[in-house]
């Protein structure tokens, strides 16, 4: 799961969305220096990765991927899952998916003092570029793709990853919307027990 499953996952909490969303970057028990909301949201991003990358449907969905981008694979498939959630949004949410990414964008500012250097420099870049509505189309993902492959100085050669989403489209569409309607469940009842 990328970015938007992500804060997705997070329920209505601004601060669990950003503890979520910036959980990447803070190590083991970092974590204890921010509030304690901010504090669940990093857990729920380490139980919602620990989950997604030992599931059988995710598995599958790498499996495909794995020859050609090795382990650059299951970060493909992170932000292919995002596309279709971002694709098929009203199936999730009563809530326009510009509405959503842009209150997020708005708390990422209102929150900016307890946000990580490593996040407060990624923001201008996310939010000018729009990413998490940029997922939506595929031009959108090859965009993502791109930059992340300059990242890794072309070496992951994810740029060229578009090939197989279009290729086996409907193969990943059906396992992400197998895979999520399970990761909802399981974030869901991982947020009332933290």
């Amino acid at each position: 799961m990328n970015f938007l499953a992500h804060i997705y996952l997070s329920g209505d909490n601004d601060l669990i969305k950003i503890g979520n969303f910036m959980a990447d970057g803070i190590r083991g028990k970092q974590f204890e220096h921010f509030p304690e909301d901010v504090q669940k949201g990093i857990l729920l991003h380490r139980f919602i990765d620990t989950y997604t990358d030992s599931h059988d449907i995710f598995r599958k969905s790498t499996k495909r991927l794995h020859e050609r981008y090795h382990h650059y694979a299951g970060v493909i498939v992170d932000i292919v899952y995002d596309h279709f959630l971002a694709k098929n949004w009203t199936r999730y949410s009563n809530e326009e998916l510009e509405l959503f990414v842009k209150r997020f964008y708005h708390s990422l500012h209102d929150n900016y003092d307890i946000l990580t250097e490593k996040t407060q420099g990624l923001m201008p870049y996310m939010i000018e570029r729009n990413w998490l509505l940029s997922y939506r189309t595929t031009e959108g993902i090859q965009n993502i793709l791109t930059q992340m492959d300059r990242r890794s100085k072309n070496i992951s050669q994810m740029q060229f990853a578009v090939e197989e989403l279009t290729e086996f489209y409907d193969e990943f569409e059906e396992e992400f919307t197998l895979f999520f309607e399970e990761m909802r469940t399981k974030a869901k009842e991982k947020l009332l027990s933290l």
